[in-house]
């Protein structure tokens, strides 16, 4: 498929009352209104393509550039590719998921994570920490450096109270994401997570305690 033929497809997926919906959740302009589902059969039919998913993301169309999050070969974008998307992702799903999804799933996602969340654009600074979510979701224990995610569980305890709303969405969700799939750090995000007044991590780690998947890792954090 062409980035032509992506764009007519995803307009006639399009719908008003989807659009609102992304509009008021921090999606930004332009997009259809498509939903997430109705990308699925356009992804399955072109599985992965490195330069589709680089040209549709650069339309700038919100719902294109999550298709080209879904259809890109995270193994061949470049530092290059990722430090352009990340700068481009202006809405909270892409900031959010299509960028630390592919980030986290290739090959330089630590490194960029760890120079996103010092950044002084709050879409870059989340994405950052989003990354750091998908990466401790996805990779072995023995792969993370763990005295590096304790630093960073330190850091998040005295800035995330006066962090920017995007960041500290991000925040709790790397702490979440922390606790449940690094057991060796889940005692200790626990016990921040009170210090922080943090309910909602605590009670999402109970949860994933609860159905038996703590530290049970992901095989791909895309959805």
């Amino acid at each position: 498929m062409t980035v032509k033929e992506i764009m007519t497809r995803l307009e006639a997926l399009g719908s008003p009352q989807i659009k609102n919906i992304l509009l008021k959740h921090g999606v930004k302009e332009p997009l259809f209104g498509v939903k997430v589902g109705d990308m699925k059969p356009i992804q399955k039919k072109i599985k992965k393509d490195y330069q589709l998913a680089k040209d549709l993301y650069a339309t700038g169309n919100a719902d294109a550039m999550y298709l080209a999050g879904l259809i890109a070969d995270d193994e061949k974008m470049t530092k290059k590719d990722l430090q352009t998307w990340v700068k481009q992702a202006y809405s909270n799903n892409i900031c959010d998921y299509t960028v630390p999804w592919v980030a986290a799933e290739g090959r330089y996602g630590y490194e960029l994570a760890m120079e996103w969340i010092n950044a002084k654009e709050s879409h870059i600074a989340a994405a950052g920490w989003a990354t750091l979510s998908g990466l401790v979701a996805l990779k072995p224990d023995d792969q993370l450096d763990l005295k590096a995610l304790k630093a960073l569980l330190t850091r998040i305890e005295t800035s995330i109270h006066t962090s920017p709303d995007r960041v500290r969405y991000n925040m709790n969700n790397f702490l979440i994401s922390t606790g449940a799939y690094v057991t060796a750090l889940t005692k200790d995000v626990l016990t921040m997570a009170k210090k922080i007044d943090a309910v909602t991590v605590a009670a999402s780690i109970k949860k994933i305690e609860d159905r038996g998947n703590l530290g049970k890792k992901k095989k791909t954090v895309k959805c």
